[in-house]
């Protein structure tokens, strides 16, 4: 991980593979590097930290060249350093750009030592580029270098590889980690994603598992893990090559975060038509599928799973069915038990995250009657492997902490839940109701994002903080956890989520006046208990910050400040209460001065187990 650029053209590329790392910067990263071939020579410059740094360093020793490729790097093997950096070379013939983890690195490393190739960094991703080396003293071309070094690596990878001597070539080989094609006129270029390309091409050709790809100026051929040639689809892409610009924002998150109620009606738009979500929004054979569907099985992570978290009420209560949600780094590695006519749905941002990817392999294997995906990436791997899909339609989501993904995926869950309950034959009336509700979301999202100066006040009272805890009970409880992972994410204040029944089970025993106490509080039938948690808090010295609506009856008194949030539809409420957290958290990490939209070691599509 994190990003690849690559490119061979009529022109020199090192502007247009920097401007490509630039647009991958988002994705989380420690060091960045280019290598262009320049007078039969790889000139290479890497550096620790930034793009920006790069660029720098380009600026006084610029590289001219028309084959090139570039990567920023998120440290997986080794610390960030620039012996560590992107691309490593091998006997300054063959330069690599590599995404993933090679898991039997090690072995290949002895074996290549006993050879006699030096190792110059501490990373997995340098053995490829000694086995390519290696492989082509008996091996005709640097494509079937790459196919036969592809034989010998296990785990994940998504790489580019260069050969200084027949330098109008490149070569691609996706397992596991995303690669795409952009084509351009006289010219093309690779990239782990097509945001890094939107300047120069808006064509682009997804690689699939096993792919390997060979690549000059004016050719790009593709042949499968078994060796024979293919083709797969080249799509236009209808992205703004300006779409990622904070415009009058100051950063990404916030950006995204008031793009929540335009990022709602586009998911809704052209959805529903009718008083009700018609089944073919999630494919063409969907009515087919879901009319059999007696069971759910979510399978997400990070903000995903608090998503899925909160659709197991929705599916239960409103379809009568039981979910199981559940993180896909566990479920892939345990043997499950499997109810009968079970439908996966798996969720992720980006459609490429590795374990989510890996659960919805192993699903196909354990006999779920269909699987779906809600994705916001279109051409990504869950989608192009998933039976049905919902394409999210958020746009571009270039934070690292997930705010409109969020939200959207809600959204999308509840189109499902609803189709679901239709089939089970559940009131239609009730579901009507529920579905006119959800189409003023996105008005009363903006009547929320409203409170955003008073809660930019509250944050000050966090400056100082090293902890804090969030409650809420029934469908809140997610919305908690979801809380908490954003204030952890981006103002690196430790923050922790409970169930508010829990807290006599352990967690009172944390509180105290510097415990901030942050409760979600919709007026529902937990209300009162909810109430009676807080009391719980407060009478130990803890100050409670409380997310409530009008007819709740709290009111901002000694030891608590409530902050008041419109009406709303008890089943929707989770989708509306989640944003005053978002802006929070966001108001806190500027406080804090962390950097919001990429923070520490963090990254935003998450492509390694």
């Amino acid at each position: 991980m994190c990003g690849i650029v690559a490119a061979v053209a009529q022109r020199d590329v090192a502007d247009i593979l920097v401007e490509g790392l630039k647009r991958l910067e988002y994705r989380g990263y420690d060091s960045a590097g280019i290598a262009v071939i320049e007078n039969n020579a790889f000139k290479r410059i890497r550096r620790v930290g930034k793009v920006q740094q790069l660029s720098n360093s380009l600026a006084e020793q610029p590289l001219s060249g028309s084959t090139g490729i570039a990567h920023t790097r998120w440290a997986t093997h080794g610390e960030p350093n620039e012996a560590n950096a992107h691309p490593h070379l091998s006997e300054d013939h063959i330069a690599v750009v590599h995404n993933g983890i090679i898991e039997n690195h090690q072995e290949l490393k002895q074996q290549l030592k006993e050879k006699g190739y030096h190792f110059s960094s501490d990373t997995d991703s340098e053995v490829i580029a000694h086995l390519v080396e290696d492989e082509l003293k008996t091996t005709s071309s640097l494509l079937a270098a790459v196919q036969a070094v592809c034989k010998k690596l296990t785990g994940a990878y998504g790489a580019v590889i260069l050969d200084r001597r027949d330098n109008q070539r490149m070569v691609a080989a996706r397992s596991g980690s995303p690669l795409i094609i952009g084509s351009g006129i006289g010219e093309n270029f690779v990239a782990s994603d097509q945001m890094a390309l939107l300047p120069v091409t808006h064509r682009f050709t997804f690689l699939e598992e096993g792919d390997v790809a060979e690549i000059t100026r004016s050719t790009i051929t593709i042949y499968n893990a078994d060796g024979e040639q293919v083709e797969r689809e080249c799509k236009d892409s209808d992205i703004s090559h300006d779409i990622a610009e904070k415009g009058e924002y100051r950063h990404f998150m916030l950006k995204e975060i008031y793009e929540q109620p335009a990022a709602i009606q586009a998911t809704l738009a052209d959805r529903l038509s009718g008083e009700l979500p018609a089944a073919e929004i999630f494919g063409p054979k969907a009515a087919d599928i879901l009319s059999e569907i007696e069971a759910v099985q979510i399978i997400a992570c990070g903000t995903s799973y608090n998503a899925g978290m909160v659709a197991r009420y929705w599916f239960e209560e409103i379809a009568g069915i039981p979910c199981q949600v559940e993180v896909a780094s566990e479920f892939r590695y345990r043997k499950a038990a499997i109810l009968p006519n079970s439908l996966l749905v798996t969720l992720s941002q980006s459609g490429e995250t590795a374990d989510t990817l890996a659960a919805l392999r192993l699903a196909k294997q354990l006999g779920f009657r269909s699987t779906i995906s809600i994705c916001n990436v279109p051409g990504s791997s869950l989608v192009r492997e998933s039976d049905l899909v919902y394409m999210m339609n958020a746009g571009p989501e270039i934070g690292v902490a997930s705010t409109k993904a969020f939200t959207v995926q809600l959204v999308a869950l509840m189109l499902l839940v609803c189709v679901i309950a239709e089939f089970r034959g559940a009131d239609k009336a009730g579901l009507k109701e529920l579905i006119r509700e959800l189409r003023r979301i996105p008005e009363k999202i903006q009547n929320t994002l409203k409170l955003a100066q008073q809660i930019e006040t509250l944050a000050e009272d966090f400056a100082e903080k090293h902890h804090s805890l969030f409650l809420g009970r029934g469908s809140h409880y997610p919305i908690a956890l979801e809380g908490a992972l954003k204030l952890k994410e981006i103002s690196y204040i430790h923050a922790e989520a409970y169930a508010a029944g829990e807290l006599k089970h352990g967690p009172l025993a944390l509180i105290d006046s510097e415990m901030p106490v942050i409760v979600v509080a919709p007026n529902n039938l937990l209300l009162e208990k909810l109430k009676s948690n807080m009391e719980e808090v407060r009478a130990r010295g803890g100050k409670l910050y409380v997310f409530a609506d009008h007819g709740a009856e709290i009111s901002s008194v000694d030891g608590i400040t409530m902050i008041p949030i419109g009406d709303i539809n008890e089943l929707l409420s989770p989708i509306l209460y989640v944003v005053p957290l978002q802006l929070l958290s966001y108001f806190v990490a500027v406080i804090k001065g962390t950097d919001v939209d990429q923070p520490r070691n963090l990254a935003k599509s998450v492509t390694v187990e």
